[in-house]
């Protein structure tokens, strides 16, 4: 069998975020279990690949090659593994950290805005010599719902791959490729040069190995560079409701981060949505440009592979047709910069879906994009808005494994109604709830 690539191993972690993410908090925890379990019942397995691992480094330490102290921290023994099941089975017994609403606060009527704990994505995780550390950082990455790409030190190569084996054994109900590990020295360059598939690195080990990780990667990425903001019409949207969010997104303040630059609208209303937004465009002048199908109702420009990935920045809007919603969060995860993305629909339950399935840093229902702004959000103001997920300081723990995104739950509400000399004022006013799909249709 061909061994898979890192570049491989990277791409299927990223497609196993998005999956884990959308564990419940049973599923997670009894995965930890299941791996307590089996390294529970493996322990002569597990020590007898660790006494390769220490019977070569003694060898080396006898050259003058390793230290003691490397050699110490590479030792396992039953009370050992005996203490790496109860960590295991201790973070599965931590409060979940996900799906917590961490602020909520309603910003008009019928238009809330919901603060809440999230996954980070994919954690890439570089140690040295003690192979307890892969069993705990796994351990908490799949607690926190995030992929992670583990790399040890060589010196316990046997060690990190019976423990990988079984670890992978016990998960086998957790998405595929949510945990992968990489071996070669030359692998680490490979996955540090990924800033744009690895949301966050975790060296561990002496001081200079941490230096040479931070001087020779740019993971993680504070910031954005781009805002390619979607506006997703879905077969169940308000077709009056998503012409004006549409027209909202794109025509407010077009030369902004968080105005729309594409428009996925599902083939069902593509026929009747089209034709409106069209309309309203030509009046503002915005130049529309579209897959085949779009040109097939509406005359517009031919959208190029690169209008997809582009921020314009100006009264253009590229235009494509999709089969399913499952196709619109494809193209968003594939072109989008994880800036803002809403969907318009009346369907609270594909609503939900959608604002799970993206990890963009804010994501709508029934909103215009042009809401993501620190002002409105009642943050006071704002430096910049970041695209980047990296915030943990200190130890990291679950907590610190964990992002949050805004969930804004509108009805048809656009950004033009507050702005301006008659200005419509937020409330700004907080108030203690969880966020619900459809939280304002159960209401």
């Amino acid at each position: 069998m061909t061994e898979k690539t890192t570049e491989t191993k990277v791409e299927e972690a990223q497609t196993a975020a998005l999956r884990i993410a959308s564990l419940s908090d049973d599923e997670r925890s009894e995965a930890l279990h299941a791996i307590a379990e089996t390294i529970d019942a493996r322990h002569e397995e597990i020590l007898e690949a660790n006494e390769r691992d220490v019977r070569e480094a003694e060898e080396l330490l006898e050259a003058g090659e390793y230290s003691q102290a490397l050699v110490d921290r590479l030792k396992l023994s039953s009370s050992k593994l005996d203490s790496i099941t109860d960590m295991v089975r201790s973070v599965a017994a931590q409060e979940d950290p996900l799906g917590k609403t961490q602020e909520a606060r309603k910003l008009d009527e019928r238009l809330e805005l919901y603060k809440r704990s999230v996954p980070i994505g994919v954690v890439g995780t570089i140690f040295e010599s003690r192979p307890d550390a892969l069993v705990q950082i796994a351990s908490l990455c799949l607690r926190s719902g995030n992929a992670v790409i583990l790399k040890g030190g060589s010196e316990a190569s046997h060690s990190n791959r019976i423990l990988f084996e079984l670890i992978q054994e016990a998960t086998a109900d957790v998405p595929s490729g949510w945990a992968q590990l990489i071996e070669a020295r030359a692998d680490v360059d490979t996955v540090l040069g990924m800033d744009d598939s690895i949301d966050l690195v975790m060296p561990r080990g002496s001081s200079e190995f941490v230096s040479y990780i931070q001087d020779n990667t740019s993971i993680p990425v504070l910031g954005h560079t781009e805002g390619v903001c979607h506006v997703y019409v879905d077969s169940e949207a308000d077709i009056p409701m998503a012409t004006d969010i549409a027209y909202d997104a794109k025509v407010q303040y077009p030369a902004v981060c968080n105005a729309v630059e594409t428009l996925l609208v599902h083939e069902s209303v593509a026929e009747e949505f089209l034709p409106e937004i069209a309309a309203q465009y030509e009046d503002a002048d915005v130049e529309m440009r579209g897959d085949d199908a779009s040109r097939a109702i509406v005359p517009m420009e031919t959208a190029s592979e690169t209008d997809w990935e582009t921020e314009y920045g100006d009264l253009v809007i590229a235009v494509k047709i999709v089969g399913s919603l499952e196709e619109a969060t494809d193209h968003i995860t594939t072109y989008g910069s994880k800036h803002t993305d809403s969907i318009v629909t009346d369907d609270s339950t594909r609503a939900g879906l959608f604002m799970r399935s993206l990890d963009s840093a804010s994501v709508f229902h029934n909103a215009s994009t042009r809401f993501a702004d620190g002002f409105r959000y009642g943050l006071g103001a704002e430096v910049g808005i970041s695209t980047g997920k990296i915030h943990a300081r200190g130890p990291v723990g679950l907590e610190g494994l964990t992002t949050y995104q805004y969930f804004l739950e509108g009805d048809g509400q656009v950004v033009g109604t507050y702005a301006g000399a008659d200005a419509k004022p937020f409330l700004h006013e907080d108030f203690d709830a969880s966020w619900n799909q459809g939280s304002l249709s159960n209401q």
